[in-house]
């Protein structure tokens, strides 16, 4: 009885450890899935997870790695949303001066504090990234607010495409400075 009772534990043992290996193991390494929980509360989880997860590496980075990622898609979705917002101020006089100073958001504002936040998160200068984190957000939301025309639904999803991808960023950026 002593043995079969060793042995039912021995295989129990082993049984629960498989389980943990296989589902405690996936959990742990779905990186990706973490860092976007943990800014759940200001960027939609599921628009977090598909944009990070389309970048090659994403899945075995950390969130310092995501935050860069992040950092990366918000600035090459600026650009776009630049020169879209450039064309539109040429073929529409009334709402040339919203969509000009759209244009210089991006263009002179926010897709270089990125990429200076970007360069500063990566050496992991955390206050001097941090210093970044108003203008890295300008773009997108003042845009918006700036055109609410039919210019601004022109350019809706990539100022809205912006926003998510800046929040993304600086609020996973927020994850490494401490709380005062």
């Amino acid at each position: 009885m002593r043995a079969s009772l060793r042995g039912a534990s021995l295989i129990l043992a082993a049984a629960l450890a498989a389980v943990a290996l296989c589902f405690g193991g996936a959990t742990a390494a779905d990186t990706v899935a973490h860092s976007c929980h943990a800014i759940r509360d200001y960027v939609d989880e599921a628009f977090c997870v598909s944009r990070l997860r389309s970048v090659p590496g994403a899945a075995s980075a950390d969130r310092h790695g995501h935050l860069l990622m992040a950092a990366d898609l918000a600035a090459a979705s600026g650009d776009p949303a630049r020169g879209a917002a450039a064309r539109m101020a040429r073929g529409d006089p009334a709402a040339r001066d919203a969509l000009e100073a759209c244009g210089f958001l991006y263009g002179v504002a926010s897709v270089p504090a990125l990429r200076l936040m970007r360069g500063y998160a990566a050496v992991r200068s955390w206050d001097a990234a941090d210093s970044l984190y108003m203008l890295a957000r300008q773009a997108g939301g003042d845009c918006d607010a700036a055109l609410g025309s039919s210019a601004g639904r022109t350019m809706a999803g990539a100022n809205r495409e912006f926003d998510q991808l800046s929040t993304m960023a600086t609020m996973l950026l927020k994850t490494f400075i401490p709380s005062s």
